[in-house]
């Protein structure tokens, strides 16, 4: 496995066009800046190479979008590295800004394929949410949430949305700089309703964000709320209980976001 210590070596900077000499990690993570590049370490050519692509693609006024770039030869992806765009902010709390990027992320990616790739994965995330849209059966632990998915997942019914490519992990993932608009830097793809997106950042705002339940009267407009969130709490909860290094104080939040979906129903 490589380290995320590890410095990217001076020849992948040159290839993609950065400064070798002015090379420095970024916080809390395993990528580096390189002037105005971010080098990031390659351990899933086929999601890689489909993010550089759904990103280049995505051309939304309303959004801050880190662009992949190709190396002087055409390649996205050199010696395990790739790069993209450096874009300014950090994380914040801002759920109502997160949940209008992933709008607009949905909606300027609404034609992109199905990725090839997620059929075969096999991550907790991914179970967690095959588990939530009734695609697997898999015992939870009621003690680190499965109880509370026994309660909710009754109360599935069908959802009539197109599908499409859905970002699962905006909240954590998009940036803000000010008064610019939402960075994104990063894709999780599902393949769900557009809408499930915001859904899922909106249960992650609840949860852990330090929202209330008037975030998701605020968005009940978007087609099929109640059950999009449903969906999106019932994969937190998966996600948690299949866990093995959960914490009682995510389960904690999702508890509050659990109570707040169920209002909506």
């Amino acid at each position: 496995m490589r380290s995320t210590l590890e410095r990217p070596p001076g020849r992948v900077c040159a290839a993609f066009g950065g400064d070798s000499g002015a090379v420095s990690p970024l916080p809390d993570s395993s990528a580096w800046l390189c002037g105005d590049l971010v080098l990031k370490p390659v351990k899933d050519r086929s999601r890689t190479l489909w993010t550089a692509r759904a990103l280049d693609h995505v051309d939304e006024p309303g959004l801050r979008v880190a662009k992949p770039v190709r190396a002087s030869d055409g390649r996205w992806i050199v010696g395990d590295w790739s790069a993209w765009r450096y874009v300014a902010g950090t994380p914040e709390h801002r759920a109502d800004g997160a949940l209008l990027a992933a709008v607009k992320l949905h909606r300027a990616t609404a034609d992109l394929p199905r990725p090839d790739f997620l059929s075969a994965r096999d991550d907790l995330d991914a179970i967690a949410d095959r588990i939530a849209w009734e695609e697997l059966e898999l015992p939870l632990d009621e003690a680190k949430g499965g109880r509370w998915f026994e309660v909710l997942a009754p109360a599935r019914r069908p959802i009539k949305l197109p599908l499409q490519v859905a970002h699962g992990e905006l909240l954590a993932g998009v940036l803000f700089d000010g008064d610019a608009a939402p960075g994104i830097v990063d894709f999780v793809p599902y393949y769900r309703p557009g809408e499930y997106g915001a859904a899922v950042a909106a249960v992650d705002a609840l949860a852990w964000g330090g929202a209330t339940g008037a975030l998701l009267d605020r968005w009940a407009h978007l087609p099929e709320w109640p059950q999009l969130l449903l969906r999106a709490v019932l994969f937190r909860l998966a996600g948690n209980a299949l866990n093995p290094r959960s914490t009682g104080a995510a389960l904690d939040g999702l508890r509050v976001a659990a109570r707040e979906v169920s209002a909506t129903l």
